[in-house]
Parts: C-alpha cells; sequence; structure tokens
C-alpha cells in the first residue's frame, strides 16, 4: 500500500459515486476527452484486441470509443479505498470488473494489448507507482494512453476562491488538487519504463452563467476537493459570494459568462519491444548538423 497520502481515497470513491446519480448531465468533458483519445488510438496502425480501463467509474469511455482501435474485450479496472486482498487469483477479464484496492493492481503480467484511462489518474497518490504497474500489465508492444487534469486547469476559480477566503477569513486552506504538467507527465512514463514516452496537453476554456453553476458541474462530475489535509468544515457562505463576485468581475466575457479553463494532459507509451525504433549509437551519425544548416562548423578545443 502507498505511504503517499495527497488524497483521501475514500473521500474521492464518496464524490465519484455520488456523481454517478446524474452523470449524463455533467459528462461533457469526459465525452469530449473520450473521443480524442479515440482518435489517437485510430491513428495507429493496428489493433487492440484486449484492453483495460484504468480507473473509470463509469462507461463513458467504453460507449464512446465503440471499436475504435479494434478492441473487441473491453475490462474495467475501478478504485476502492479498502485493504486489498489477499487473493492470488487472477483478475477477470473481457467485460468484467476488476477492483484495485489501496492503489494495487491485482497481478495481471502481459495481459493487455491496451491501457487507456480517462481522466481519473489525477486523483492518485502514487501515480508512479500506478504507471509502473500498468507497464508490468500490458504485453510486449502493448500500448498505455491516458489523459488527466493538469497545468492550469482551474486557475480562474483557484484564484477567486483563495482571494476571497483571505478577505474573509484571514487564512487560506487546501482547496484545489497539486497538478501534473507535460515534462513531469513525460519523465514519469520514462521512469515506469514505457518506450517511445510521449505527453502533451490540450487547453479547452469553458463558459458558464456564473461562479455557482461551475461549482454544481464540477459536483455533478464527481471532481470536488478530496486533498487529504484539506478542511473539513464547510466554506462560509461570505466566502462562496466574494468568491462568486470576484470570478464575476475579473473572468467574464462581453454576455456577462464567466470563462473556465481545463488543461487537460496526455500521457502514451509503449511496453518495451525489439520492432520499435531505437536511439542511434552516439557517435554512429553519417551526415554533419553544419552541412544540413548551411553554416560553418565551429570546433571546440
Amino acid at each position: 500500500m502507498t505511504d503517499i497520502y495527497i488524497f483521501d481515497r475514500k473521500s474521492v470513491n464518496q464524490h465519484h459515486r455520488r456523481a454517478q446519480k446524474e452523470i449524463d448531465t455533467h459528462d461533457f468533458l469526459f465525452r469530449e476527452i473520450a473521443d480524442r483519445l479515440g482518435d489517437r488510438l485510430m491513428d495507429i496502425a493496428r489493433d487492440f484486441p484486449k484492453a483495460l480501463d484504468l480507473g473509470s467509474n463509469h462507461t463513458i469511455l467504453k460507449e464512446t470509443l465503440g471499436s475504435r482501435g479494434g478492441i473487441q474485450n473491453f475490462a474495467s479496472a475501478k478504485f476502492r479505498s479498502e485493504e486489498p486482498s489477499l487473493s492470488s487469483e487472477s483478475p477477470p477479464t473481457g467485460t468484467k470488473e476488476i477492483e484495485i484496492s489501496a492503489e494495487i493492481l491485482p497481478p495481471a503480467p502481459h495481459t493487455y494489448d491496451l491501457i487507456i484511462s480517462n481522466l481519473c489518474l489525477h486523483w492518485v497518490n502514487d501515480l508512479p507507482g500506478i504507471l509502473l504497474q500498468a507497464h508490468q500489465c500490458l504485453k510486449t508492444d502493448g500500448l498505455f494512453i491516458a489523459s488527466m487534469i493538469g497545468g492550469e486547469t482551474l486557475k480562474e476559480l483557484r484564484t477567486c476562491l483563495m482571494e476571497a477566503e483571505m478577505e474573509v477569513e484571514g487564512g487560506v486552506s487546501p482547496r484545489v488538487s497539486p497538478l501534473i504538467d507535460v515534462k513531469d507527465a513525460g519523465a514519469l512514463l520514462q521512469r515506469a519504463g514505457f518506450a517511445l514516452p510521449v505527453s502533451d496537453f490540450d487547453r479547452i476554456e469553458v463558459s458558464y452563467a456564473n461562479a455557482f453553476d461551475l461549482m454544481k458541474e464540477l459536483r455533478g462530475m464527481g471532481e470536488t476537493n478530496a486533498i487529504h489535509n484539506r478542511r473539513k468544515s464547510f466554506t462560509r457562505r461570505e466566502t462562496l459570494l466574494k468568491a462568486a463576485q470576484r470570478y464575476q468581475e475579473k473572468f467574464s466575457d462581453s454576455e456577462g459568462r464567466i470563462n473556465t479553463t481545463f488543461d487537460v494532459v496526455y500521457l502514451a507509451g509503449w511496453a518495451p519491444h525489439m520492432s520499435q525504433q531505437q536511439p542511434l549509437r552516439p557517435g554512429s551519425a553519417t551526415e554533419r548538423l553544419s552541412d544540413f544548416l548551411d553554416t560553418e562548423e565551429t570546433k571546440i578545443n
């Protein structure tokens, strides 16, 4: 079990279970990013018959992908907060559900052609550990591809809540999760042993009528505060009203709607295989960079 406690896993799971009831009303970001992941699969000229959905608490990813990527069997792995089972049985496959206890995947070495995760991994305490386990579950030359919230997501809301809380309550409490950036994501893929690691991001800007509609959306998505060290009491009404007022003043458009930023970080890497591209041996280049640039080569003594 991980010794890293950034998030309260029990609260994360409670938020996601609560959101399942009305997820169809708040699913736009999940479906949009799932569709973009599907497009990325379509760009790869091969099929992935046996796939694992890592972390979803709904069927949006499976529904959106359809048959893209040549997926035939789609298992689902869901996080839960209890201690891991001591059973040594192999995890179920096909369309059956797998439970991830204490962020430990049941052992399934070299099982899947594809492991795909859609907007789930930003709630994981031990992200390097999960990536390493995913790598071990892939068949040789299998693909790991994921999207997660990162970058400057909700920067407007974060700013307004911080300023309002400082003004009204005289201090600031942890409210927003630490978010990964593209550079760190690529480094984690390499650390986990993936070949040909790639990370990039999309910025999606969305407008809402007001800050309270945005907060309602986040709650409906199951994306509310679950930081382990968060303040456990309710936020003061005065603080929320002040934050909403600041949001309207600083980040509204010509129609009076507020603007919101979502940065989505994408990760992709392969289980190593001898057929994959390999870096050239140092000193083996046959052409000079100076010739390509049409310039004089300068030797440094």
